[in-house]
């Protein structure tokens, strides 16, 4: 049984530029490496909805948080059986974004922390109802908020099909998200964490030495 890894972090964080850099150095070590990435854009239609809703094209729903996070957390539940079986087949599973994601913009919604009664929503939503498999270890790619921001304009700018979403374009949101995010981390929600450093170019190598 392989071990499953996630990435957490904000929007322009370099989450996929470091799932594409462990993934890397895991492999070069010899480790037998499965990477995923959610929501699942384009596989999954809970996912294209929930798109369609960071992009105002499915009226008042973007407005529900729990409408939303509900959507994310269906795209979940259907790789729930791929993930298990990815998990029988490989040594890692590296997944960028999971359930914690999903916790965090939804409480930075609502503007609660991570005591609030969302965190303990989505826990009794994907874990305990959908039965998601729960990672083994999350990885929270830590950056400053302005940081972040300019790399998601950036992105944007170089990539006419990444144009950013309501949740992208909201700094203070993207803020208060990266306070539930550090919260998630210190209290080990759902599984042990570790914080990296996301400012500068991460040491893959170094970081994978522990996995």
């Amino acid at each position: 049984m392989g071990r499953l890894i996630v990435i957490e972090g904000l929007d322009g964080a370099g989450k996929n530029t470091m799932a594409r850099a462990v993934t890397e150095a895991l492999t070069e070590r010899g480790a037998r490496v499965i990477s995923r990435a959610f929501p699942r854009y384009g596989e999954d239609i809970h996912a294209d909805l929930a798109r369609d809703g960071l992009h105002g094209r499915l009226g008042d729903l973007t407005e529900s948080v729990n409408g939303m996070a509900l959507l994310f957390a269906l795209d979940r539940r259907a790789a729930a059986e791929q993930l298990r079986a990815d998990l029988d087949r490989a040594d890692i599973v590296l997944v960028d974004r999971y359930v914690a994601s999903n916790a965090a913009y939804g409480a930075a919604r609502l503007r609660q922390d991570a005591d609030g009664e969302f965190i303990d929503w989505v826990r009794a939503l994907e874990v305990d109802r959908f039965g998601i498999p729960v990672p083994d270890e999350q990885l929270l790619l830590r950056v400053p908020v302005e940081v972040a921001a300019d790399r998601a304009r950036s992105r944007e700018s170089d990539d006419a099909t990444r144009a950013r979403d309501s949740y992208e374009s909201d700094d203070s949101l993207q803020s208060r998200c990266g306070r539930v995010y550090e919260q998630l981390a210190e209290r080990n929600w759902l599984s042990p964490w570790r914080v990296v450093d996301g400012a500068g170019q991460v040491d893959a190598a170094s970081l994978v030495v522990t996995l």
